[in-house]
């Protein structure tokens, strides 16, 4: 009973969302295109949250990273950690793009909406200085410009957390805000199940059942992909960190923290069983109790499958061609940067939705077609995302201490090593 009770506890509000928006779908599907006279209803909750989108990537963004930078004394393992963060992402977004070519999510659904400008037709280097730069200030305070939001951000962090402070004021100021806009984004999802269920209700009766089945078959492509990755990927990380050993511990240890990130969706509920395995699995005090929390919203696998699905999802429905070196990379770049955005904030990565839709200059029409795909894919992706802190610590351990770092782990802390 107590196990129930968690588990409508932890998925609750996005139970109560993938009801609204399946009860929109029925309404669409019985009223048909008179179904739009609600459409205003959607529209004003997406109009609601792209006016909160800049304040809130900024603060919270510049503040995450302040925080982390104030551990200079950990600045080999801090590196570290972002360089194996990054090369995973990577990885992750890489092997997705390989699938949605061979597997389209969206192939022979075409909406007819109007298109935003096509970032794909610019040349590699202009697709590039355009998708991480803006030429002037005011620009940044635009919602069209959300990765150099982000990067802006992150330098902005950087020197907050370098500059000479004793009392921390901008830190402080940052991370009250930071409160402050969270709090904001609550109270709009609270208005989250009326505004999506009434756009599904128009998208429906506008555009019919064809949707639907995209759904179901970016489901197909997405599930068995996240368990395949779980199963042959993590492996293989563990076997770079730790030789057959890591992988003989991470088998043996891992299976905890990927069940209870699937039934709790949650990557921060799962912190306590991920430093238990971690423990389990022979990695080094320190590195576990920083790579673990900061994982927890930081490292998200499970995030660059599904972004990478979504972009694919959108270029197929609206008919664009989903190829190119330059929009690859710039896929990639979006997938791992913006994982950082989509697991601090509530509602299942919303904010990570309007970065995709604005970068690739997408109808705002666009933006609850893919937030959809974001509550269907959030189980199997917080299970990667969570689980993969603990396989992405052995891969630190593994430079920071030497390949020997389990031996000498399980003696110093007299681990069990059967």
């Amino acid at each position: 009973m107590k196990e129930k009770s968690n588990f409508l506890k932890n998925y609750k509000f996005p139970i109560i969302l993938l009801f609204s928006i399946i009860l929109g779908s029925i309404i669409g599907l019985i009223m048909g295109e008179k179904a739009t006279v609600i459409k205003p209803f959607g529209d004003i909750f997406i109009n609601l949250m792209f006016t909160a989108v800049v304040p809130l990537v900024f603060v919270t963004i510049a503040s995450a990273v302040g925080n982390m930078l104030n551990m200079n004394r950990l600045g080999k393992i801090l590196g570290t950690m972002l360089l194996v963060f990054f090369i995973t992402g990577a990885i992750a977004s890489t092997l997705i793009i390989i699938v949605v070519k061979i597997f389209p999510p969206a192939e022979g659904v075409n909406l007819a909406l109007e298109m935003g400008e096509e970032i794909q037709k610019i040349s590699l280097g202009e697709q590039i200085v355009k998708a991480v730069t803006v030429s002037d200030f005011n620009e940044l305070l635009s919602k069209n410009n959300m990765l150099p939001l982000i990067i802006f951000a992150i330098l902005f962090g950087f020197c907050v957390a370098t500059v000479k402070d004793p009392e921390k004021r901008i830190a402080k100021l940052l991370d009250a805000l930071g409160e402050v806009m969270m709090r904001l984004i609550n109270i709009i999802m609270l208005y989250a199940p009326i505004g999506l269920g009434a756009y599904f209700a128009a998208l429906i009766g506008e555009f019919g059942p064809q949707l639907l089945g995209s759904y179901l078959k970016a489901m197909v492509i997405y599930y068995p992909l996240c368990f395949l990755y779980l199963f042959i990927f993590f492996p293989i990380y563990s076997y770079v960190a730790g030789g057959k050993q890591g992988v003989k511990r991470m088998l043996k240890y891992i299976a905890p923290p990927a069940i209870t990130s699937f039934a709790t969706g949650s990557s921060i509920a799962t912190i306590p069983v991920n430093l238990t395995a971690a423990q389990n699995i022979g990695v080094p005090k320190d590195i576990r109790e920083i790579v673990l929390p900061i994982g927890a919203t930081m490292h998200m696998d499970g995030t660059c499958l599904s972004s990478i699905l979504k972009i694919s999802f959108l270029f197929g429905i609206f008919g664009q061609d989903f190829s190119g070196i330059g929009t690859y990379l710039t896929a990639i770049l979006i997938s791992v940067l913006g994982g950082v955005v989509m697991s601090g904030v509530p509602g299942g990565g919303l904010i990570g939705e309007m970065l995709i839709v604005n970068l690739y200059g997408f109808p705002p029409e666009a933006f609850p077609v893919i937030a959809t795909i974001g509550f269907l894919v959030d189980p199997p992706a917080t299970m990667i995302n969570s689980s993969g802190d603990t396989i992405a610590s052995m891969l630190i351990a593994r430079f920071v201490e030497g390949k020997d770092w389990i031996e000498k782990t399980l003696k110093k802390e007299n681990i069990n090593d059967e």
